[in-house]
């Protein structure tokens, strides 16, 4: 492979007007095809294998017209202290406003009375109208979202409190300008590392290019593939970040390549040969976690894996093509000032122990006691995981500020907890030979079950053969109680079966909640397996070692844990909540841990192939291990180091997000790459490697000859270049034009 990166490289460079035309193009192609996309509406959830989702598909089917994905809302009125809500005043004043959202928005499908619906609470104190949309919340126009708004400012309330709940006020989700400040950060760590502004500037001009394309390519498929706004939004996220890092590592060996003395051409030959095929086998390794999210079976995971999977894939071509043809373009310029001096005059400097290597001596000195200080930091990081609680976001998380929480808290205190979150049980009486029957048979048994507040009549389709039944808990939709009411239904649902030939399945919001988290759990260790088992043979190709891939996995599972355990301390516990914009603490989303261990996987793998192939690539070349690990931190700790705060700057710059999803995966991932970068890859890493020395790099001659050798630290390539007579050794040795 790295021959083949080695040709790749020269060519670029020497065609860089080519090259360059080419990712031009392909930018101006998808930002076209994004721009004439029709507007893509949200992705449609559903999971595939659950109950909910098959009472759910049933509803759809048996009750045609119903919009059961439509937005809903409710509109809740609270009346003034001393007063009833079925005062003559405030029913005409509730009444009226009821009657002027009917007539709002043709997007509107049905808005309850409160009065003649069985909307108003025992103590007559407060009443809720249902809203129902044809159209999903993202397909709601902004004139609709206005109407539904505007009944808070409706005249005439005199005192009445109005409040506003659902999933119909949702709006896309909105980064804040802390992103901006992430990139800049970025910005600044590369001009710092380079010393030069040119080739600080071109590791960020080609990650936002490859942005541009993955984002742009999923905005003109995003109607025709069903895919949502926190796609693009997670694309961007990740592929901003690696694209950063990978173009680093290549522009930094071109000019290790250049220091030595090879031109422009040879110089981009060798450092996409060597470091090229780093960033290939990293890229790789991401590609497998994003890509096995799809075993979850859950569509928009993989769709967002995928989309994902996708920008990662451009952000490696970008790195082995572009960035060679615009070093051809950028010349002696990509080094500063002093070092273009020193290069033109041929001045050699003695080389001082730079900052990675006093640390890799530091600690090799003492390996067992930074093993055990590491293993201690991310112990005590990941005590916080004890207690995760996980769950999927509804009015409850909210800030207490907004409308939509005030909403649920009203709900709850004058209907009871369980009212935000009704159980829609759907009875399929098409194979009962009494239908009327076999529905009051489960109308009884709901009644008898532990935990119910109120079972609702129920309501037939045309045809008769199914109805619904809806069941408010006693507890609030992301308890415990309500979890084993669930279950408590469907345990009944057999005999109910047996008995009338009727099944019943449980559906709704809070229910399908529940699966969701179920089908989470189930997946997260054979997700883990495939992932770490697929890495795990990658990395022992890469690197011909048993050990180092084991300690490689092994660490990831440190800091992983450790990384849930501080987002359990943020957003669960809000320790520090108010520093990172958490402005409701409560479960952590279902999907947090495993789209954490996909993602901080793939990530991890970076920093360990990256930092990892120097020391094999010395170790190779006849040095020791010990002097391996010094060599490896010397050339690698600082592009690493950089390459490890400008991810946790990309990524802290979506904690503004307005999405809490969008949020919480920003933190995650930055806390992640602090753990893996700093604790893991350069203490542990080096402890563990010093206690091993040769045996780190041990692998039986039997799998020795089975594994092919892609070669990725280049030491076939060097060894022909070596035996190779240069035909123009005065072109080759040319200092490069500006």
């Amino acid at each position: 492979m790295a021959t083949f990166l080695y040709k790749l490289g020269k060519f670029a460079l020497r065609r860089r007007h080519f090259v360059a035309l080419i990712w031009v193009a392909l930018l101006a192609l998808a930002g076209f095809g994004a721009a004439s996309a029709p507007t893509a509406a949200s992705s449609s959830f559903s999971v595939p294998g659950t109950e909910a989702q098959k009472a759910f598909d049933l509803l759809d089917q048996r009750f045609p017209g119903s919009s059961a994905d439509g937005a809903t809302a409710r509109v809740v009125f609270k009346a003034p202290d001393g007063e009833k809500i079925t005062d003559a005043a405030n029913k005409a004043a509730v009444t009226r406003t009821i009657a002027g959202l009917k007539s709002s928005s043709d997007q509107l499908a049905s808005a309850t009375d409160p009065f003649t619906a069985k909307g108003v609470s025992k103590d007559g104190t407060t009443a809720y109208s249902s809203v129902k949309y044809k159209v999903t919340s993202m397909e709601l126009t902004d004139a609709t979202r206005d109407s539904l708004k505007g009944v808070q400012a409706e005249p005439g309330h005199k005192g009445l409190v109005v409040e506003i709940g659902g999933d119909a006020l949702q709006a896309p989700p909105e980064t804040g300008p802390s992103e901006i400040i992430g990139v800049l950060v970025a910005a600044i760590v590369l001009v710092i590392t380079f010393g030069s502004l040119l080739a600080a500037g071109l590791p960020l001009l080609t990650a936002i290019i490859g942005v541009g394309i993955g984002v742009s390519s999923i905005t003109a498929l995003a109607s025709a593939l069903d895919l949502g706004t926190t796609t693009s939004t997670l694309a961007m996220m990740i592929g901003l970040a690696v694209g950063i890092d990978y173009a680093l590592f290549i522009v930094s060996r071109y000019r290790a390549e250049l220091a030595e003395g090879h031109g422009r051409e040879e110089a981009a030959g060798r450092a996409v040969g060597t470091a090229g095929s780093a960033v290939v086998f990293a890229g790789l390794t991401v590609v497998i976690a994003l890509v096995g999210l799809s075993v979850v079976n859950i569509p928009m995971l993989t769709k967002m894996g995928i989309a994902a999977a996708g920008t990662v894939a451009i952000a490696v071509l970008i790195a082995l093509t572009l960035i060679p043809a615009l070093l051809g373009y950028a010349g002696k310029r990509v080094h500063g000032r002093k070092a273009r001096k020193a290069l033109e005059n041929h001045v050699v400097t003695a080389e001082k122990p730079n900052r990675g290597t006093r640390w890799a001596q530091f600690v090799l000195r003492r390996p067992v006691w930074m093993l055990l200080a590491g293993v201690v930091v991310l112990g005590a990081a990941a005590v916080p995981v004890a207690s995760l609680k996980m769950g999927m976001p509804d009015g409850g998380w909210q800030p207490p500020h907004t409308t939509q929480r005030k909403a649920y808290d009203t709900l709850s205190d004058a209907f009871g907890p369980g009212f935000n979150g009704p159980l829609v049980t759907v009875v399929d009486a098409r194979k009962s030979q009494n239908a009327k029957g076999a529905v009051a048979r489960v109308e009884k048994e709901m009644h008898a079950l532990h935990g119910v507040a109120v079972v609702t009549q129920a309501a037939f389709n045309k045809s008769g053969d199914t109805a619904t039944i809806t069941v408010i808990p006693k507890s609030k939709p992301s308890s415990a109680e309500t979890e084993e009411l669930v279950h408590a239904i469907r345990d009944a649902s057999a005999a109910i079966k047996a008995d009338t030939g009727a099944e019943v399945l449980v559906t709704g919001a809070t229910a399908m909640n529940i699966d969701v988290s179920q089908k989470l759990n189930d997946a997260l260790i054979p997700y883990l397996a495939l992932v770490v088992g697929l890495a795990f043979l990658l990395l022992m190709v890469v690197f011909r070692s048993v050990l180092v891939p084991l300690k490689a996995a092994f660490g990831f599972l440190l800091s992983v844990v450790a990384a849930l355990g501080a987002v359990v301390a943020v957003y669960q516990w809000g320790w520090l909540g108010s520093l990172f914009g958490v402005e409701q603490t409560g479960p952590i989303m279902s999907m947090m841990p495993i789209f954490m261990v996909g993602v901080v996987f793939g990530l991890a793998m970076d920093y360990e192939v990256f930092l990892v192939t120097r020391m094999r690539e010395a170790y190779v070349h006849g040095e020791q291990p010990a002097d391996a690990i010094v060599t490896g931190f010397r050339h690698g700790a600082r592009v690493v180091t950089a390459a490890a705060v400008i991810m946790i700057a990309v990524f802290s710059g979506f904690i503004g997000s307005s999405e809490q999803m969008v949020k919480m995966i920003g933190f995650g991932l930055a806390i992640a790459v602090f753990f893996d970068a700093f604790v893991v890859r350069m203490t542990l890493v080096p402890a563990v490697l010093a206690l091993l020395g040769n045996r780190a790099w041990w692998l039986p001659k039997w799998l020795d000859r089975v594994l092919p050798n892609v070669d990725v630290e280049g030491d076939r390539l060097r060894k022909q270049l070596a035996a190779q007579q240069d035909p123009s050794p005065g072109k080759d040795r040319e200092p490069a034009r500006a």
